[in-house]
């Protein structure tokens, strides 16, 4: 007989209609007991096949993983990590669900080792071997200790993403602080982002060279933010705060052509690079 303990019915009711999912027929012939007055799940191993010890390893890996793996979260983002706000968790959460769901593959070379999901199998094989009664809180904290490291290497990843997420914001609201009220310098700006190089052009497609660019360059933004800025694209841009800028790329999804939409917002018109050959030549 194996007795799993909860504390509360109702996580003892989840286990249970995770498990009897798996086996349908089980609730009937009396093989798996639920007592929500004691919290408990009672399963009675003597006359189970081991297909049925297979039906209900799933079913209790189905538990941890879809059930109580986003508690488990929030258990290490505000115990360990001190992220109490549920807003806060919310955006980590996110964080770590696009990391587990491999839309982050910058993210993927620091994860390393045996996945959660062999972690927790390991567990609830050693548990089932035998008659014995245990508690799940013990069962988490003991036998699912390296599952709940792999969590918390998870949520390390997670919290570094979002922190550095916070500060380009702060950073993209600053810069748009410096942009609002300025006069333009220059109405119209054609901008060709290829690869790492960036060139502007003004209204008639003539190029502006970069010593042109550089005397552009407010001073104060370099020494208010000489950290953030690049001298090269985004300070010249604020400097000029054009009242439109055609920008045009191979990659429109890069990092720089994204920052620049996030600060220039409706200014920023982005066109694929062929249409900017066509635009030069039709204008010249």
């Amino acid at each position: 007989m194996i007795e799993i303990i909860f504390q509360t019915g109702r996580e003892a009711c989840s286990l249970y209609q995770h498990i009897t999912r798996q086996m349908p027929g089980l609730p009937a012939d009396g093989r798996i007991l639920l007592h929500e007055g004691r919290n408990s799940i009672t399963i009675l191993t003597s006359s189970l096949l081991e297909k049925d010890f297979q039906h209900i390893r799933k079913g209790f890996y189905e538990f941890i993983l879809i059930h109580k793996r986003e508690d488990f979260f929030r258990l290490i983002l505000a115990e360990r990590f001190y992220y109490t706000e549920a807003e806060e968790q919310e955006q980590i959460l996110e964080i770590i669900h696009s990391v587990l769901e491999g839309k982050r593959e910058e993210l993927q070379s620091f994860l390393s080792g045996p996945d959660e999901s062999q972690l927790i199998k390991a567990a609830i094989d050693e548990i089932m071997e035998g008659n014995i009664s245990f508690s799940f809180d013990s069962f988490a904290r003991f036998r699912l200790k390296p599952f709940f490291d792999k969590l918390y290497t998870y949520a390390e990843i997670a919290i570094d993403e979002y922190k550095m997420e916070q500060e380009y914001q702060v950073f993209i609201q600053t810069l748009r602080g410096f942009l609002s009220g300025r006069a333009p310098v220059k109405d119209h700006l054609h901008v060709l982002v290829v690869d790492d190089e960036t060139v502007f052009y003004d209204e008639h497609y003539h190029e502006l060279k970069r010593s042109e660019l550089f005397r552009m360059i407010d001073r104060k933004l370099l020494v208010n933010h000489p950290v953030y800025v690049d001298s090269v694209t985004i300070a010249p841009l604020l400097s000029i705060a054009p009242s439109s800028i055609y920008l045009y790329s191979d990659q429109p999804d890069q990092p720089l052509v994204r920052t620049i939409q996030n600060i220039f917002e409706e200014r920023v018109i982005v066109r694929a690079e062929p249409d900017f050959r066509k635009q030069k030549i039709q204008a010249n």
